[in-house]
């Protein structure tokens, strides 16, 4: 019998012409041997591969289309000052100093998320690279230097503008190994963080009238 040979139920079905639920039926009370057991966890196993990459596949294929529309999308733009500006500003207002008003602050873990920042802030303002100010916020476990090293290559920012770097308390239970800590970038000028401010709250005031300013 079939069964006894290893086959599934559903190719059971498929060679007998029967529905899912006959063949079950059918062998529902067959007994099979061990052999055949390790015949089926095989075919199983194979089975859940075999459809693991025909969703990996659909992903793929459904990740390259998103990504082409979204590369459509900002083809159109213009990546003018007024626009990097703005893009900065919104930066800020996620994830930077909201209640400074003498200096911009920024910080993030993720290397591109400060490497898009700072690309945004250089083209949107006249900047004087030395009133940058750079504090890192590592674990016990990171060499300090290394890690100034590896911060200085992703900002551009010499070591020398760096300050003592903050060690943050770890149980050293969990390690990572690829984690850099976080950046803490400053820039001090007045005159830029009241501008940075004032966009993102104009920026919301025009998408939500009559919305409540941050200052």
């Amino acid at each position: 019998m079939l069964r006894k040979k290893g086959y599934s139920i559903k190719e059971i079905a498929k060679i007998m012409k029967i529905s899912a639920s006959t063949s079950s039926l059918w062998c529902s009370t067959v007994q099979i041997s061990n052999k055949a057991q390790k015949i089926l966890a095989t075919k199983q196993k194979l089975s859940l591969i075999n459809a693991n990459k025909t969703l990996s596949d659909k992903r793929k294929v459904l990740d390259a289309l998103i990504y082409q529309a979204a590369n459509n999308n900002l083809s159109v733009l213009h990546f003018s000052k007024s626009l990097c500006k703005l893009l900065c500003s919104i930066f800020i207002w996620t994830e930077g100093g909201k209640k400074e008003k003498y200096r911009v602050t920024f910080t993030n873990s993720d290397p591109i998320m400060i490497q898009t920042f700072l690309t945004l802030f250089r083209t949107s303002f006249d900047i004087d690279e030395h009133k940058f100010r750079c504090l890192i916020h590592i674990h016990e476990y990171h060499n300090e230097k290394h890690m100034k090293e590896y911060w200085s290559s992703i900002t551009k920012i010499p070591i020398i503008q760096f300050n003592n770097s903050f060690h943050k308390a770890n149980t050293k239970k969990r390690i990572r190994l690829d984690y850099k800590g976080s950046m803490h970038l400053t820039y001090y000028d007045t005159k830029v963080a009241h501008e940075l401010r004032a966009l993102y709250n104009t920026f919301a005031q025009k998408i939500v009238p009559n919305v409540k300013i941050f200052d």
